[in-house]
């Protein structure tokens, strides 16, 4: 699934409202999809970042996990924002921070 297509149409409509339902306030992918390596075989990273109060459990973030990839129809690799940017390792943070692009950000 090439980015464009995460934006526009059904996808971006569906996108939006799983957003809303897991208080997401922006979603971003990174990795191979923004690169041009991105194979019919690849996963999707995504990056996370949800509202101040938000608390969620592990098996809502597997849940998360699990409903993104049934709308996207490939595996997921879902990864917290917070946690990229408290990362020991600097040069995966920058790698992934400086080649973020959002596809859906809170209104």
């Amino acid at each position: 699934m090439p980015l464009q297509r995460l934006g526009k149409g059904e996808i971006a409509s569906t996108l939006q409202d799983f957003c809303q339902r897991w208080q997401i306030i922006e979603l971003a992918c990174f990795g191979s999809v923004v690169r041009d390596d991105f194979r019919s075989d690849s996963d999707i990273d995504l990056l996370v970042t949800w509202k101040p109060n938000s608390h969620w459990t592990l098996l809502d973030f597997a849940q998360m996990q699990f409903d993104l990839e049934a709308l996207l129809e490939r595996p997921v690799d879902l990864v917290s924002k917070r946690a990229i940017e408290h990362s020991d390792n600097p040069l995966r943070r920058r790698a992934i921070l400086d080649t973020a692009i959002p596809i859906y950000c809170q209104q």
